[in-house]
């Protein structure tokens, strides 16, 4: 063998090498790797950073203690969403401002566009649902050409899906009453009945027709709890509360962390565990 052809091969083996470790996830030839993330809201920022890990740059836009619905984007957060390399948010107005912001660009994704992920129509909260997060994460995975470490984050929401099928299985009780209409998905998956004040935004008002309702429907269904949530006023749930002899807590739809929290160290699976030992107590499982 010439020493040239040695030279050309060693090069299109350098060559080759670097085509795969730019393409380990399995996407086409060519296609670069994500390294910088812009997400909406806590789930989707956590997501991307378990799945994609160190040396993937994530940017939660919704800081600890404030609710997501409520974010007004600055200049600066348009500009990150604009310059980053793929934009995860959940789409069908659940952030309009945002939306509105990186319309038609490049590296958007909306995640309640996800094929197999059955959303209701108007209602975003898929992320209480482990195994509707799961495909979220499966979702994330595909966009950062790394499957592998979204299998391994799948296991654990599979794990946690099982915690709460075991721990709800046996419970005098089956209605859950919240301040917001978040906890639809969870219901759905647990054998729950969801009885909320309002709807599916957290800032909605109850007409006094439906709080009579709600105070009726709590008082027949024997109920001993009212959910309200960390981060909006739990006057709502405190008035129920008064009217029908019931006590208040915290069930928490995990669409923000408190800045307590996020210096405590807490993290999706803490919460969802909190939510799980929170559900046992109000509906009297055993």
């Amino acid at each position: 063998m010439s020493l040239i052809i040695g030279i050309s091969l060693v090069l299109a083996t350098i060559a080759a090498v670097g085509l795969l470790a730019g393409n380990e996830g399995g996407s086409g030839p060519g296609v670069p790797i994500p390294r910088s993330v812009v997400a909406g809201f806590y789930p989707l920022a956590f997501a991307a950073e378990r799945v994609g890990g160190p040396g993937l740059e994530v940017e939660n836009l919704t800081p600890p203690g404030v609710e997501p619905h409520d974010l007004e984007a600055s200049r600066s957060d348009i500009q990150g969403l604009r310059s980053a390399d793929r934009v995860l948010l959940m789409g069908e107005g659940f952030q309009p401002e945002l939306e509105r912001a990186v319309e038609g660009d490049d590296g958007v994704v909306l995640l309640l566009d996800t094929p197999g992920l059955d959303a209701t129509p108007g209602d975003p909260h898929v992320w209480l649902d482990p195994l509707r997060f799961a495909t979220i994460v499966e979702q994330i995975g595909a966009e950062l050409h790394d499957p592998g470490a979204a299998r391994r984050l799948d296991t654990r929401l599979r794990a946690l899906d099982a915690d709460f099928r075991r721990g709800l299985a046996d419970c005098g009780r089956d209605e859950i009453v919240t301040s917001h209409d978040a906890f639809g998905y969870m219901a759905d998956r647990y054998g729950l009945e969801q009885v909320a004040v309002t709807g599916i935004s957290p800032e909605a008002e109850a007409a006094p027709g439906d709080l009579q309702q709600v105070v009726d429907t709590v008082r027949s269904s024997g109920a001993t709890t009212i959910f309200t949530e960390p981060l909006v006023s739990r006057s709502l749930a405190d008035t129920v509360a008064r009217e029908t002899g019931t006590s208040v807590e915290t069930l928490n739809p995990i669409e923000g962390l408190t800045r307590a929290q996020a210096a405590d160290g807490e993290d999706y699976f803490t919460l969802m565990r909190e939510n799980l030992s929170a559900l046992r107590r109000a509906l009297g499982c055993r």
